[in-house]
């Protein structure tokens, strides 16, 4: 069949009565894939299901074509038969395609049509060549927003939303997903059971440095959304710094077939610090590895030996896998961009934001309500981490209702916004620490029993804190007890009694 493109589709450029420029290149297509497609589908609905699940009109070059094929699907999902009698129906009878009425061009593709066998291969090949269309038109955007851009418009907010775009085209530019064997599932299991015996601990995910806790949760586990959620003074930031160092550091890689870096232990590490600043961060990080408190830091107030510990650990640390983003107010879709570049370019085994709620939405209508701004946060952040198959750990507040209560250990129902982080998150840990709200309730000293009352319960609740695992959809839940020390704003994990080096008589 002669293609439709020499009657339906003339060159812009070219004046009438002349040949067209040479140096005028057309849009990629390929009108006959669209025929035999189209064709294939007309006399054997069945080649329809083969490509529906992601071939849409628009991917269509030729606007008949895609009304065609929008008619054909509307049909077959209403349980009729879609042929050339049928369809014709609901087209216009007075279009003329290359000499051709409607009634025979569509009869014309159901004669010439080739067996449905190759039906998904012509649909990869239409849906493939509008992504570079796709790709063409966000090009030309740059160029032409680049020449004409506003004085208030700056290029790193061009640079911003070209990622995006073309990001965006990368989510959708596939085909891939639906129904897999479970034989394929069998294998991918068995595959993480036996990347699990090979880790240091024996974890299926990564090992965050605190044993009691990795016992508890298996490490942390690729494409879960964890929620680290507590009120201030808690230590939510301190325990994901820590966290985070923790996995930078015992980063071990190796270089796949393929020629792309994959983490053996520990992993590449991606921290939003929407709160602190980067030199803030840093320093916790240095308090926590010379055991010198960040106040003392700050003030300068160390001796020639304390300053040497810090050089030695700055050293250490110049080189590890820890890159720290402390852009604030980022939206949902900057932070998802940034976080994509970064896996591309460095790599990325763990995501972390600090925090939740100084995120912003994406849309306008979800600005407007922030419970479904907080929603569209978190269901992006949930497909983010499946999509960059890393553990993501968002940091969250907790609601004033915790501090009238007697027992001041959050729940879930603590949560603020606590509908959609609830139900997103694969796993919900809490921080809590009883010593904070014991300093708080210290009596007058000339209350001399009351007084040493709340000194020897100091002592059981000094330097120790519980994460609480709210949820998690694939481990029990329950309560880790660790160690906190506030100066240099380090968890550990604390030595147990059965654990305990034998006693010197």
């Amino acid at each position: 069949m002669a293609p439709v493109e020499s009657v339906l589709r003339k060159p812009v450029s070219a004046p009438l009565g002349k040949e067209p420029d040479p140096l005028y290149r057309t849009a990629p297509h390929n009108i006959e894939a669209e025929q035999a497609l189209l064709g294939a589908i007309l006399i054997n609905n069945e080649a329809f299901y083969r490509v529906s699940d992601f071939l849409k009109p628009e991917h269509f070059f030729e606007p008949i074509h895609n009304q065609i094929y929008q008619i054909a699907g509307d049909l077959i999902r209403a349980g009729k038969v879609a042929t050339p009698v049928t369809a014709k129906t609901f087209l216009d009878s007075s279009i003329v395609i290359g000499g051709l009425t409607l009634s025979q061009y569509l009869a014309r593709l159901a004669a010439e049509a080739t067996t449905i066998i190759n039906a998904e291969d012509y649909g990869r090949t239409i849906y493939d060549l509008s992504i570079r269309r796709d790709l063409i038109k966000v090009g030309e955007d740059m160029v032409n927003v680049a020449y004409d851009a506003p004085v208030d418009f700056a290029p790193r907010a061009q640079i911003e939303d070209a990622e995006r775009k073309l990001f965006e085209l990368a989510e959708v530019g596939r085909y891939d997903g639906g129904f897999q064997r479970f034989g394929q599932a069998l294998t991918t299991a068995v595959d993480m059971a036996a990347h699990a015996y090979q880790r240091d601990g024996k974890l299926s995910g990564i090992a965050t440095g605190l044993a009691d806790l990795d016992r508890m949760m298996g490490g942390l586990q690729p494409s879960d959304l964890i929620v680290l959620a507590g009120r201030p003074g808690m230590g939510k930031s301190s325990l994901a710094t820590n966290v985070g160092y923790n996995i930078a550091k015992s980063y071990v890689g190796e270089v796949k077939p393929d020629g792309h870096m994959k983490a053996v232990n520990g992993g590449v590490v991606g921290f939003f610090s929407l709160e602190m600043s980067a030199e803030q961060l840093a320093t916790r990080i240095i308090a926590e590895q010379t055991g010198i408190p960040s106040n003392q830091i700050r003030r300068g107030s160390i001796g020639e030996a304390d300053f040497e510990r810090i050089k030695d650990a700055s050293i250490e640390m110049q080189n590890i896998p820890f890159f720290i983003d402390e852009t604030g107010g980022l939206s949902i879709a900057q932070l998802s961009a940034r976080a994509r570049r970064l896996k591309r370019q460095r790599g990325l085994d763990l995501l972390i934001i600090d925090y939740l709620q100084l995120l912003t939405g994406s849309s306008k209508r979800s600005s407007e309500n922030r419970v479904q701004e907080i929603t569209e946060i978190t269901t992006k952040l949930k497909a983010l981490a499946k999509e960059l198959q890393v553990p993501v750990i968002a940091l969250s507040q907790l609601s004033r209702q915790v501090e009238s209560r007697e027992d001041k250990r959050p729940q879930l129902s603590d949560l603020r916004e606590s509908g959609s982080i609830e139900q997103d998150a694969d796993v919900v840990l809490f921080v809590y620490r009883e010593e904070y709200y014991h300093v708080m309730r210290k009596p007058l000293e000339s209350d001399r029993e009351k007084f040493a009352a709340w000194m020897a319960e100091g002592d059981k609740v000094g330097g120790k804190a519980e994460v609480i695992i709210g949820k998690q959809r694939h481990g029990p839940t329950g309560t880790v007890e660790l160690g906190f020390d506030g100066s240099i704003t380090k968890f550990f994990t604390l030595a147990h009694s059965d654990h305990l080096p034998e006693r010197m008589e």
